[in-house]
């Protein structure tokens, strides 16, 4: 017969957590948000770093929500030396009092949209990517822009259209790493108000001393307010160019294909010159390139405005050294940076908004935006030391591997001792 023993010594599941912790810590991050979001009042048992920390301890342990830290995290997370952890309604309750308000936007034919920011919070993940070093100041980057349906059922939230309820934020990314975020009515058009997102969002990266050498958009982004905004920031700006009947014209008209291989797929590309703003004061005399590829679609029947059976794909570019394959195959690498939205929805929360109203989860949607940076540049370092993880590791992985280790404090006269369970060289890592 098997004999079960009990122990009261207190061991956590989540010994992984304390190098989290620690390394957030001691890298500034947590001086960076009281100082930029302020003090709470003076009665405030916890100040803004304390809640956004355990919100984010939550999901590096494992958590999809807040409520994961009173049923299942508090007593590994307060075995943590200098960490004050709340429960749910404490960090959400707080939280909520960061909303800002809702903005009024109306379109071009008289539509009248909400949309929601947060510019504090904006900044915020700008510095601490700074901080990290994932950004620097001076040096240029490519910067990718993008609106992604999160769907999601709340007192606010609009049918899009996909046919369900939700939000239609628009966010930007800069090699990858998420830096401004906007939230948006569901059944907002994309490129409503899209010219004033991106002046924003490229003015408070300017500001920021991060310079933009190219920027790449898709079809909801061809507008020319939205090229002319991206022009006046960025060296070199690729654009998925909309089918009209001018552009279909165009490209009959060329002759001068040649036969190409993308990513393994054979194409015919060519490049021709183009006006497409040409009734548009300020870019009406400005030639674009505009680079096309097509491919056979294997459909006996013909397309109506190019009388052929053939897809063509157009980019608008200013990029005049690159050849069409270089420009397709960068383009096409913006599936790298769309991708970004599904390790947000269910990697950090994004799926599970915690709040009724859109100007409340915002905050939310933003501070797990910065948590996903954080993790990057977490795994980058781990990466290192540990064999066992890739820098590429979604964070499922990563807490199977580096955050789940049976670990527990011991108490010495002068320090405290953790001891770790495991071959692996957590000694080599700094607490």
């Amino acid at each position: 017969m098997t004999k079960i023993e009990k122990s009261k010594q207190i061991i956590t599941p989540f010994g992984g957590i304390n190098y989290i912790i620690s390394y957030i810590k001691e890298a500034g991050v947590l001086e960076l948000i009281d100082n930029q979001l302020g003090k709470r009042v003076k009665q405030a048992e916890y100040s803004y770093s304390d809640l956004i920390l355990n919100l984010w301890s939550v999901f590096f342990t494992g958590g999809d929500c807040a409520e994961d830290i009173n049923e299942h995290l508090h007593d590994c997370l307060s075995t943590v030396p200098n960490t004050k952890v709340a429960n749910a309604d404490t960090i959400l309750g707080v939280l909520k009092k960061l909303k800002t308000r809702n903005e009024s936007v109306t379109s071009s034919s008289g539509k009248i949209y909400e949309t929601n920011r947060h510019d504090k919070l904006n900044q915020l993940n700008i510095s601490i990517l700074k901080q990290l070093n994932l950004l620097k100041s001076g040096n240029y980057y490519d910067f990718d822009y993008d609106n992604e349906i999160l769907p999601t059922e709340k007192q606010d939230t609009k049918k899009t259209y996909k046919k369900v309820k939700g939000y239609f934020p628009g966010m930007a990314t800069v090699n990858g790493n998420p830096v401004y975020f906007e939230n948006r009515d569901g059944n907002m058009n994309v490129k409503t108000d899209q010219a004033a997102v991106l002046q924003r969002c490229y003015k408070m990266l300017k500001d920021n001393g991060i310079k933009i050498n190219r920027s790449r958009m898709d079809a909801g982004s061809y507008s020319f307010d939205i090229v002319k905004t991206a022009l006046e920031y960025s060296n070199l700006i690729y654009i998925r160019a909309n089918r009209s009947d001018n552009l279909s014209d165009l490209l009959l008209e060329n002759r001068e294909w040649k036969k190409a291989i993308i990513n393994g797929k054979g194409y015919e590309v060519c490049s021709v010159e183009y006006q497409p703003f040409k009734h548009k004061k300020n870019l009406a005399k400005i030639t674009f390139r505009l680079v096309v590829s097509r491919e056979k679609t294997g459909d006996p029947q013909q397309d109506m405005f190019t009388k052929d059976n053939m897809k063509y794909r157009s980019i608008l570019t200013n990029d005049r050294a690159s050849t069409e394959e270089e420009i397709i195959e960068y383009y096409n690498q913006r599936g790298k940076e769309e991708k970004e939205i599904d390790i947000l929805n269910n990697d950090f929360g994004w799926s599970k908004m915690p709040f009724s109203n859109m100007n409340e989860n915002t905050v939310f949607l933003t501070i797990m935006m910065i948590a996903k940076n954080i993790y990057t540049w977490l795994i980058s370092i781990f990466s290192k030391t540990f064999k066992c993880l890739e820098k590429h590791f979604r964070i499922k992985k990563f807490i199977f591997r580096f955050v789940i280790v049976p670990a527990k404090w011991i108490k010495r006269s002068r320090y405290n001792v953790l001891k770790v369970f495991s071959k692996k060289p957590y000694e080599l890592l700094k607490l």
